[in-house]
């Protein structure tokens, strides 16, 4: 899969993450998301963390330069 494609899934997943928060305080849900809260309202705010989280660091992993780290250090 290329860099896009993978920005594009953790930049979704965050935003996702993010909003049904945001709209939870409202008291308004995703209604793909419903099946979250159905275990409790603790697990539902964490997972929704997660979601945030594993975003952030699947952007973070798809816009990184590993083959320019290899030279590092070496003068």
């Amino acid at each position: 899969m290329s860099k896009g494609i993978f920005s594009l899934l953790g930049f979704l997943l965050a935003g996702l993450g993010f909003l049904s928060i945001v709209l939870s305080l409202v008291g308004v849900q995703f209604s793909f998301l419903t099946w979250l809260d159905s275990f409790g309202r603790l697990f539902g705010f964490v997972a929704k963390l997660i979601m945030i989280i594993a975003g952030i660091l699947i952007l973070y992993i798809a816009q990184s330069d590993f083959k320019g780290e290899e030279g590092i250090g070496e003068y």
